[in-house]
């Protein structure tokens, strides 16, 4: 039997969700200068300006990635601000002053074509395609700053377009996939008309693209149903190991995944696994790492079998990392003979080395407590360097360094360091636990004076996030360095942070994140939900019981799926906080699945065209809790037009619902490119950052 759809509630604001409507667009205008009235000031110009010296350092790390003698990086500073895409040597890099070669200037490029092109990354096709040389590489290029992008072919050798009459590819912009078959051939997964996308705005196509031939009259090659998230195609180069995959995306958590391979007579072979269980194949190797409790295996386990014997059958297993109460794995890489787990014990990284074959286990020294390290590959196929892994590390208080080791030969070896953007002296970083409504305890950090008063009288910011597994670990930014936590309180108003004080920031690891593995993060989906804002709550009431904040002196930010969880410290616990600043947010949670790329995460917060499902939806949707005649901190809600991701309406929405019903403390700002980024370049950046930073400053000192 079909289920009723649930009833819409009623909803007089649906014409704030025609994105380039003109009446919105008006209403847009409206409100941004209103805003700006408000906050653009000498000190937020300052503020911002701090920022973007910060982005636009000549003395940042320029991180590259090696094709063959050449490592490529883009860039952005204050005389590029869309961007150069460039390549240097490894000697020139190690040095003090790389000398760059420039393939692609995005400014110069925009000016020629009248189009305001944001970076999107970059495809190289591997040299054994063209005789040994690196020389086609696929470009990305987004037209705002959205997931939409155009994909073109560049030569390295004539460096320029290959233009489409002489048989370049020329992808149009939409969210498209793309993989090199060969110097001839792309697997391209994009929007071609109707039936070819997903209700999630993804491809629901595979083509198979020769040189020169229409996309329309390319052969489709892997499909999945509409209501999936999406189909993708890609191509494995690795010599004697060559395949091609195909991954049916179910929803952000379960898949399929097939080889493609003509080998295998063109017949889709199925890693026949549970959908809930991830499967990576890599030469030899299968990996699978499970979501939910597999047979005898936790969710979060890592597992490997031959890859050959299971397909044809054979179920045996070996556990390569098993998950405790305090450590789980976040992710992996492989070298040329190596596996490298990066792994978070009670959110401190743990970085682990792998022989195959052996499945031996041995731990990679300097990682530190309280810090962030990632581990990746220079290049796994590069005959020399295939083992040489890159290593950056950071912590909240300590820059960023890179450092380059061969595994099982030399210890990596630090090569850059970021600089300092603020002065860290008289600092701490300081990890405490806050316990929840059901018993659970909840790590969070908090960054700020040694000698921190426990008055009350701080002014305190608490970010989170909480959802798609996605983990909250430390980290430096020269931004909130400058922004926050060595800013000092000039005048406070009444009941403000203390004058004189620092700012202190803080990150709850809440439910519904990647902290403590797949289980963590299932503790808050969809009808559990609520478990993720009562975890952010108990860390705000845990900062006030501890004399670090209160609530006059404690705000609150978060983007994206942060958006709604701030959105509902908004509705459901106001008196917690002294004001919230939410970007690109959900808040509809009735009409999101027909926003955007709204159906794609359905798995995350369940489908509110389901009645049952919409019962326990509209508990945590802030757009329809939100009640005249109570009292809420103040809130800036802030988007971009192009985001294509979220999308600007429903912070449009929530904005103009609050100020009809008369809550005058409302504020919205809206960027008209930049994407679910919310800033297309540097100064778009900075100015979102400060918007951003001095409102919450301005709410928890009174001077708003």
């Amino acid at each position: 039997m079909t289920e009723t759809p649930a009833e819409d509630p009623v909803d007089d604001l649906l014409w704030l969700e025609e994105i380039h409507g003109e009446p919105a667009l008006e209403w847009v205008r409206e409100q941004n200068e209103r805003s700006e009235s408000l906050l653009l000031t000498p000190q937020l110009e300052r503020l911002e300006a701090a920022a973007l010296e910060v982005m636009d350092s000549d003395d940042r790390i320029p991180m590259v990635s090696k094709h063959g003698e050449h490592y490529y990086g883009f860039w952005r500073d204050a005389e590029h601000p869309r961007g150069l895409f460039r390549r240097t040597t490894w000697e020139s890099w190690l040095s003090d002053d790389p000398q760059w070669d420039v393939l692609l200037d995005l400014d110069v490029l925009a000016e020629a074509e009248g189009v305001p092109w944001v970076w999107g990354g970059v495809r190289l096709l591997r040299p054994q395609h063209t005789e040994g040389q690196w020389r086609r590489m696929l470009i990305a290029l987004s037209p705002d700053g959205g997931d939409a992008r155009r994909y073109r072919e560049f030569d390295l050798l004539s460096r320029r377009f290959v233009p489409a009459d002489e048989g370049g590819f020329d992808l149009p912009a939409a969210k498209t996939s793309v993989s090199w078959l060969d110097a001839d051939t792309l697997y391209v997964g994009t929007d071609t008309g109707p039936g070819s996308t997903t209700t999630s705005s993804y491809p629901a196509q595979v083509r198979r693209l020769s040189r020169g031939q229409e996309l329309a009259e390319a052969p489709v090659v892997f499909s999945v149903p509409a209501d999936h998230v999406q189909a993708w195609v890609g191509r494995d180069h690795t010599e004697g190991f060559e395949r091609t995959v195909a991954v049916d995306a179910i929803d952000f958590f379960r898949s399929r995944t097939s080889l493609l391979d003509e080998a295998r007579g063109g017949e889709p072979a199925l890693i026949d696994v549970p959908e809930t269980v991830e499967a990576d194949p890599h030469r030899q190797w299968l990996l699978l790492r499970p979501q939910e409790t597999w047979g005898d295996y936790a969710p979060g386990t890592l597992l490997v079998a031959e890859l050959e014997s299971f397909l044809a059958g054979d179920r045996s297993l070996t556990v390569v990392f098993a998950p405790d109460e305090h450590t789980s794995l976040q992710g992996w890489s492989w070298t040329a003979s190596h596996l490298v787990l990066q792994l978070l014990s009670d959110v401190s990284s743990e970085i682990r080395v792998i022989e195959p074959g052996t499945w031996r286990s041995e731990p990679m020294q300097g990682t530190g407590e309280h810090r962030s390290t990632a581990v990746w590959a220079v290049d796994d196929e590069d005959p020399v360097a295939g083992d040489d892994v890159w290593v950056s590390t950071s912590g909240f208080l300590t820059p960023t360094t890179i450092l380059r080791g061969t595994l099982e030969q030399s210890l990596p070896r630090p090569l850059k360091q970021a600089p300092s953007f603020f002065d860290a002296s008289g600092l701490s970083v300081e990890q405490h636990w806050a316990v929840s409504d059901d018993g659970t305890r909840i790590p969070y950090y908090q960054v700020g004076p040694s000698d921190l008063p426990l008055d009350g009288r701080n002014p305190t910011l608490l970010s989170g996030y909480g959802g798609f597994e996605v983990s909250r670990t430390p980290g430096y930014s020269g931004v909130i360095g400058r922004s926050w936590l060595t800013r000092k309180v000039e005048a406070s108003g009444a009941g403000g942070a203390a004058p004189g004080r620092t700012g202190v920031y803080v990150i709850a690891n809440i439910r519904g994140g990647g902290e403590y593995g797949p289980s963590w993060h299932r503790a808050a989906l969809q009808s559990q939900r609520h478990r993720a804002y009562e975890d952010f709550a108990a860390v705000a009431r845990d900062l006030h019981e501890r004399g670090v904040s209160s609530p006059s002196t404690l705000a609150c930010a978060g983007g994206s799926n942060g958006g709604l969880l701030v959105g509902n410290m908004l509705t459901a616990y106001p008196e917690l906080f002294a004001g919230i600043s939410c970007g690109v947010p959900l808040l509809d949670m009735r009409r999101y699945t027909r926003l955007s790329a709204g159906t794609s995460w359905i798995a995350e917060y369940g489908d509110p065209e389901d009645p049952e499902q919409w019962q326990w939806l509209r508990t945590f949707s802030p757009y329809h809790l939100v009640e005249s005649g109570q009292q809420y901190p103040p809130v800036l809600f802030w988007t971009a037009t192009s985001d294509d991701r979220v999308g600007p309406v429903q912070a449009r929405k929530m904005a103009e619902r609050m100020l009809r019903q008369g809550h005058e403390r409302v504020w919205f700002h809206e960027t008209l490119e930049g994407g679910h980024a919310g800033a297309g370049d540097n100064r778009q950046a900075a100015r979102s950052h400060a918007l951003s930073y001095d409102f919450m400053w301005r709410a928890v000192t009174a001077t708003l």
